[in-house]
């Protein structure tokens, strides 16, 4: 069940049960750890060039991710690197995707488009890009849809009292009964009916659409987040799925999706105490919409090494000590194990042995508190019900941001507390 993975060879078992998915779901452990960024990469180089998956989907901003997109599509911005494009990412924390391993991968994936004419895209999941969606929706009607205009300023009319604070949004609605979310619809609609290809970009209207899509669901987000409870975090990731799905409907009913986020949101909540919290997840909610065959979850986890994270939201990013993993654990346990880092394809039967059994799996966030960790930073799992197969890694480096990261007083929060 487990083997060495020293290099991207040793990953045949794992290709060869991933190659049979319709959609495979990637995690990590923490959103600063270089081995999960890494090997991700490296599973996903091959799941692309030998088992032809369509599109990179990831916890990320859908603007920024665009951009990203048309780049390794050769369609914009040629003149630049991979490098170039990921410093332009501006939300905190932006080591999570502006980061050497990722801007290896990326600057691969345009070479192995331009090399064998495939059209293998970039994605942006997630749904905190409010104000950024809402301007890149209006400057595609004024030019495209002029007919749509109004929605589209009547939503921006209601944002713009908040001065592009959602937090600030968040607050009013919870005092005054009132929110955008009517003018939001509207535009969502309109551009449900009116978008199409334009300029000869295939994507166009995808993108627009995304945006409103995003607006739509962020609108719900921050007003949900003030409330403290699981309905933001579900929110959250029910638009993360139902943006998968929109993915996968415009690549057409043969494309293979490659998912990259936290074990938090990829590792089915229903092996963890979540679910009894009320709380739903990405691959939940995946495993839900398609066929168990045709979706493979894999998790990530390390015994000690080191991450990049910040103290506080917002504050600078360091780079800080990951302690051994407490007695106990599945980290612990295999510690003890294993020697080397190690691949674990899961079998079909689970229901007895270690994984059937229920132990802490660690989890750590964009923010992170090394002296809390063995109280803070664990999550019951039966590993074998929340994923397929697992990459487990002895000792971790830190990943490598592409600039040093300063403070963000300002930044958006998330609802839950550990940022993942």
């Amino acid at each position: 069940m487990a083997a060495p993975l020293r290099t991207p060879d040793d990953l045949d078992s794992l290709v060869d049960r991933l190659g049979r998915a319709r959609v495979v779901l990637l995690g990590e452990a923490s959103h600063g750890t270089a081995e999960y960024y890494l090997w991700r990469a490296a599973l996903s180089r091959r799941l692309i060039a030998e088992r032809g998956f369509s599109f990179v989907a990831v916890e990320g901003d859908w603007p920024d991710c665009f951009r990203v997109n048309r780049w390794v599509k050769n369609r914009a911005e040629q003149d630049l690197t991979a490098v170039d494009v990921l410093r332009r990412y501006e939300r905190w924390p932006r080591w999570m995707w502006a980061n050497e391993e990722v801007a290896s991968f990326l600057g691969w994936l345009q070479e192995f488009n331009e090399r064998s004419g495939a059209d293998v895209g970039f994605y942006g999941l997630d749904v905190y890009s409010l104000w950024e969606s809402m301007h890149a929706v209006i400057n595609y009607l004024s030019r495209h849809l002029p007919e749509a205009l109004d929605s589209a300023r009547e939503a921006f009319a209601c944002f713009e009292p908040y001065g592009q604070d959602p937090q600030r949004y968040a607050r009013a609605t919870r005092l005054v009964p009132t929110s955008c979310e009517d003018e939001v619809v509207a535009l969502l609609t309109d551009l449900r009916h009116y978008a199409s290809a334009l300029d000869g970009d295939p994507e166009a209207s995808l993108d627009a659409r995304q945006n409103a899509e995003v607006m739509a669901g962020a609108e719900r987000y921050y007003r949900a987040m003030v409330a403290a409870d699981a309905r933001s975090w579900n929110i959250r990731d029910r638009h993360m799925a139902d943006t998968l799905d929109r993915l996968l409907a415009h690549h057409g009913p043969a494309s293979k999706a490659i998912v990259w986020e936290h074990n938090t949101h990829v590792g089915d909540a229903r092996a963890t105490p979540m679910a009894g919290h009320g709380m739903v997840n990405v691959g939940q909610l995946v495993r839900r919409h398609h066929a168990a065959d045709d979706v493979a979850i894999v998790g990530f986890a390390g015994y000690r090494g080191s991450v990049i994270a910040a103290e506080a939201w917002g504050t600078a990013a360091e780079r800080l000590t990951v302690p051994p993993a407490p007695y106990g654990t599945h980290e612990a346990l295999l510690h003890t194990a294993l020697t080397e880092p190690s691949v674990l394809v899961f079998p079909d039967r689970r229901e007895t042995g270690w994984l059937a059994q229920r132990r802490g799996h660690r989890a750590i966030g964009v923010v992170y508190h090394p002296e809390a960790d063995e109280y803070a930073n664990w999550v019951p799992t039966v590993m074998g019900r929340r994923y397929d197969a697992l990459c487990f890694f002895d000792d971790t480096e830190a990943l490598h941001p592409l600039h040093r990261e300063s403070a963000h007083p300002g930044s958006e929060q998330e609802a839950w507390p550990s940022g993942r």
